[in-house]
């Protein structure tokens, strides 16, 4: 009878050190030791069974800086962009693979539905046929040799194994659903803040669950809302007349108003006991600083909350579900405008000579923000009135309060930033001249505006 355990992988052991060091490397930022290592890794010659040991205990790491991922309250969308914002997007492949080696250990039911959206966005797919063959699969697919897989394995490792603690939004896997009052904490988050209006005041959270009455149905509903609003947008941002692209708009911020609407009054009448969700939304750079001042107003005015977390590459969004994702919409459909109209300005130089541009573009960015706080305000006024007037304004005034304890419970230790100076006037101006031309292609339930300076 033949017998199993540590005897049959002599160098289990030997390979859990060899890459323990090289991640300990990488922490003492000693690139001449990493080098060494990931050699070492990649190969040792005259002991043919390293290379299987060595894939075994990289995987094994990786599969392991998955779970402790998620159980920091990252979500698998997330973990993809930050990689690429730390490293490549070669290492973001390798990362979407060890989540969905990862995903295999759950049950279906086991897993939340938005989580299983966002492993289905990401591509995360088993491609390769059996688990040991994945590191010679993947050098395979990445034209690259086995030295290159080691070193973005142990990087991907040192990168899981370092994330900070974010507060949960979306249940990880195995874990029952909980809306997006969970307590929690995140350390260097703020919110980011606009001229003239001050963050609320701290409050406590109750808890809220999802919804349940109708929900396949409400989710049915809504994605084919989203649905028309996305080609309103489409049609919106792809027309060269401003007066065509206007009256789209018109027509996209009236239907996401009413649905908005709907949903809350609905809910205040059938006693829905459901509070706010959240979703994660990049914010890239350059010019990361005014692109989160424009989430906020974005987010504001749609009864939501956004966060950001600048050394992450992205906001937090607190809300109810239909308003998040109008948020998402038009945050997306403003900062396409936005881009392309900052773009066409071109670049700028002082009378010296010297370029102006980036000044320029970051003074036009935030005048932007501030333009359209504006619009959106005009519009929420007007939606509201034609919606019910002072018997909305309770409703909505709940949802607003719901939102801001699922903050304070969120983020405890939240500090409010500053809103950057600006330094060139012309920026500014150009800035607000594109925002008056934006289409507001998301709702017009908005509330909540910038003064500019």
């Amino acid at each position: 009878m033949r017998k199993t355990g540590r005897s049959d992988r002599p160098f289990e052991a030997s390979a859990a050190l060899a890459a323990e060091e090289a991640v300990r490397s990488l922490a003492r930022r000693d690139r001449a030791a990493f080098r060494r290592l990931v050699g070492e890794l990649a190969d040792r010659p005259g002991t043919p069974d390293w290379t299987a040991a060595a894939d075994r205990c990289l995987t094994d790491r990786l599969r392991h800086g998955i779970t402790s991922a998620w159980q920091r309250g990252w979500q698998p969308a997330d973990l993809v962009r930050y990689t690429i914002r730390r490293h490549t997007t070669r290492h973001a492949r390798l990362a979407t693979d060890a989540i969905a080696h990862e995903a295999r250990a759950y049950f279906p039911g086991a897993v939340d539905d938005r989580w299983h959206e966002q492993l289905a966005a990401i591509q995360a797919d088993v491609w390769w046929p059996d688990d040991g063959s994945h590191p010679s699969h993947w050098c395979r697919r990445e034209g690259a040799e086995r030295a290159t897989y080691v070193a973005c394995a142990i990087e991907l490792i040192h990168l899981l194994e370092t994330l900070p603690r974010l507060p949960p939004i979306t249940p990880p896997p195995g874990k029952p659903g909980h809306g997006a009052s969970g307590a929690g904490n995140a350390r260097g988050s703020t919110r980011a803040s606009r001229p003239g209006r001050d963050t609320p005041g701290s409050r406590r959270s109750g808890s809220p669950g999802e919804p349940r009455i109708g929900a396949d149905r409400r989710a049915e509903l809504d994605q084919r809302i989203l649905g028309r609003v996305r080609a309103l947008l489409a049609k919106a941002e792809s027309t060269e007349f401003p007066e065509e692209a206007e009256a789209l708009s018109t027509r996209a911020q009236e239907l996401m108003a009413r649905h908005s609407i709907d949903h809350a009054l609905i809910a205040a009448e059938s006693g829905d006991i459901s509070g706010p969700d959240g979703r994660r939304i990049a914010v890239d750079n350059p010019y990361d600083a005014p692109k989160a001042v424009l989430l906020t107003v974005v987010a504001e005015a749609n009864h939501c909350r956004a966060i950001w977390h600048r050394e992450l590459g992205f906001s937090t969004v607190l809300g109810f579900p239909a308003d998040l994702a109008a948020v998402e919409v038009l945050f997306t459909s403003l900062l396409v405008q936005a881009t392309s109209a900052m773009v066409h300005a071109g670049p700028r130089r002082d009378a010296r000579g010297r370029s102006r541009t980036r000044s320029f573009r970051h003074a036009f960015l935030n005048a932007y923000a501030v333009r359209i706080g504006e619009r959106l305000r005009g519009a929420a006024d007007r939606a509201a009135a034609g919606a019910g007037g002072k018997d909305l304004l309770p409703v909505l005034a709940a949802r607003d309060q719901a939102v801001d304890q699922a903050v304070d419970t969120m983020f405890p230790d939240l500090a409010k930033g500053r809103a950057g100076s600006v330094s060139n006037y012309e920026g500014w101006v150009a800035g607000r001249a594109a925002a008056d031309l934006a289409s507001l292609n998301g709702r017009s339930e908005v509330t909540g505006a910038f003064r500019g300076p």
